[in-house]
């Protein structure tokens, strides 16, 4: 395809899927367009091991890698500190209370509050130079920093690497510092979009930041998201001004993904008003499935979320152990059980290997085109 992204990432197809699932990513890879591997959470090692693997198995397909490096968050610039002495015990015993209102026992969360530490040292600046060191000592073609500008460090390291950074926007003057920091590609990501996301609608986003980028002079190609599940969504944020589409609640019921079985039944019959825009996950606005797990820290009285990462100290462990049972089959741990997913989960309705979604965003994609240009007159 005559796209800019495509000769850019050296991929057939403008489509580019962020999973934290490596199987997803080769998948996609493989079937022409881009797995870019979600590595926020994970200690140096780990991001090693996984990267190894698909080196291993992509066949020299391109791929990237996702970050998060926010510009501000609570305790930037301190020594990482163990992140059960930061929350607050309100919060603690309301998380405690609710698992405790469906049987499931809050007994653990502390330590496990230890363990996920390793999220919040990647957000400061040691933390996240040690992910940027063992992501480019792999054969990417893509980074990408999945909140605010990029910082420097990753900026520079894909210039000496030859990689193109990319960077999340929610915002026309979010698109425009990017542009202005240098970012080579934006991803701009519409308010539908699962994780974390704005309040402006893809719709009016993409050509808003398409026009404001051609006004300054800039050729910084877009990637749309938010939303986009098909090949006709992704013709339609091209034709107001994309290159391409980035997605990633799409691949959450593939066959590949590691999805919480649980969960990935509830995506397949949810709608799309079944999802809500809530700090309570990460303490940023993040769009997950409703359960009652998200209407409780939404309700009236609840603590007020938490600046990120310390939010997700809270959050996370509890959540985890909420997946484990709910796989085991315990009853109020399956009804608690949810996950970041955009509002076009109302649109994904049956399982599919991640190959064949990218076939389908191909073939959907050109039917698409065919119908517009149907439009025209001889």
């Amino acid at each position: 395809m005559q796209s800019p992204i495509c000769a850019m990432l050296g991929i057939e197809f403008p489509l580019l899927a962020f999973s934290h699932c490596r199987d997803v990513v080769v998948a996609v890879s493989k079937a022409g367009g881009m797995g870019v591997f979600g590595a926020a959470a994970l200690p140096p090692e780990r991001l090693e091991e996984e990267l190894a693997w698909i080196d291993e198995h992509i066949g020299g397909r391109p791929y990237g890698v996702d970050l998060i490096v926010p510009n501000s968050f609570a305790g930037k610039g301190d020594a990482p500190s163990p992140g059960a002495a930061k929350v607050p015990d309100t919060h603690l015993q309301f998380a405690a209370d609710l698992l405790g209102k469906f049987d499931v026992d809050a007994a653990g969360l502390e330590a496990a509050m230890e363990t996920r530490q390793s999220f919040g040292d990647n957000m400061h600046a040691d933390g996240a130079a040690r992910l940027l060191e063992v992501a480019f000592r792999h054969p990417i073609k893509l980074i990408a920093n999945a909140l605010g500008v990029p910082p420097p460090l990753m900026l520079e390291l894909g210039k000496r690497h030859n990689v193109p950074v990319a960077a999340l926007v929610g915002t026309r003057d979010h698109a425009l510092a990017q542009v202005r920091a240098g970012v080579d590609i934006l991803v701009v990501a519409g308010g539908e979009a699962g994780g974390h996301c704005g309040e402006v609608a893809t719709m009016v986003l993409v050509p808003e930041v398409a026009a404001a980028v051609e006004a300054v002079g800039a050729n910084t190609p877009i990637l749309a998201a938010g939303g986009i599940v098909t090949g006709r969504q992704m013709a339609a944020a091209m034709a107001m001004g994309a290159h391409g589409a980035w997605c990633g609640s799409v691949w959450l019921t593939t066959a590949e993904a590691e999805t919480n079985p649980v969960v990935k039944e509830k995506m397949l019959a949810a709608s799309a008003r079944d999802t809500v825009r809530s700090k309570s996950r990460t303490g940023k606005p993040s769009r997950q499935l409703r359960s009652p797990w998200t209407d409780a820290w939404e309700a009236e009285g609840a603590p007020k979320p938490l600046p990120m990462p310390l939010q997700s100290l809270v959050s996370e462990p509890a959540l985890r152990k909420v997946d484990k049972l709910s796989e085991g089959g315990h009853e109020g741990a399956k009804a608690l059980a949810t996950y970041w997913v955009g509002q076009g989960v109302g649109l994904m309705n049956e399982t599919m290997g991640a190959g064949q979604v990218v076939q389908a965003f191909k073939e959907d994609w050109v039917a698409a085109c065919e119908r517009l240009n149907g439009f025209i007159g001889d």
